[in-house]
């Protein structure tokens, strides 16, 4: 979404895609810095992205949902970071936004069984401080209510018999 605000040296900011072809769907999205960014804004980067890796390590046919939700909730925790709970990942396909709502956080065991053949858009978002957020009179900007900051990665996966396929790398 197009904005007024000028980005400025230590911001870091979260770019979100969409690509529709041959009538699928595939959902992606990065944190960047913007030039030299403190040491809590590095680790939070480095923190989210490794704890997407780790929900995808359990999206395989077998497990649950909450497998996932509970890799991403319990490595952010454990890094003294919180997870977004009013936006979740979701199923993925020839709609952008498929059911199962995907959440990162949750129990292990619990959920709907995964299945070969299910494409899940797996998206952390984690906050460098609490885990409330608001959207913005925009409809679409989201910002912590704490003001600290917050990183976002995201990939859209199949889960096929031989493991997780990321299919947005």
């Amino acid at each position: 979404m197009p904005s007024s605000r000028v980005l400025k040296n230590g911001d870091i900011i979260s770019i979100d895609f969409g690509v529709l072809y041959k009538g699928f769907y595939g959902d992606a999205a990065i944190t960047v810095p913007v030039g030299e960014v403190s040491n809590e804004a590095k680790r939070l980067i480095k923190v989210t992205e490794e704890s997407l890796l780790r929900g995808i390590k359990k999206t395989v046919a077998g497990n649950h949902l909450g497998d996932i939700s509970y890799a991403i909730q319990s490595f952010v925790e454990s890094n003294g970071f919180s997870v977004v709970r009013d936006f979740a990942g979701h199923g993925i396909g020839r709609q952008l936004h498929e059911q199962p709502l995907v959440p990162n956080y949750g129990n292990e065991g619990m959920g709907i069984l995964l299945k070969e053949g299910m494409v899940l858009a797996i998206e952390p978002m984690i906050n460098a401080g609490e885990y409330e957020v608001a959207v913005l009179s925009d409809g679409w900007t989201a910002v912590t209510i704490d003001n600290k900051l917050s990183a976002h990665f995201e990939h859209t996966v199949a889960i096929t018999s031989n493991g997780p396929v990321i299919l947005s790398k």
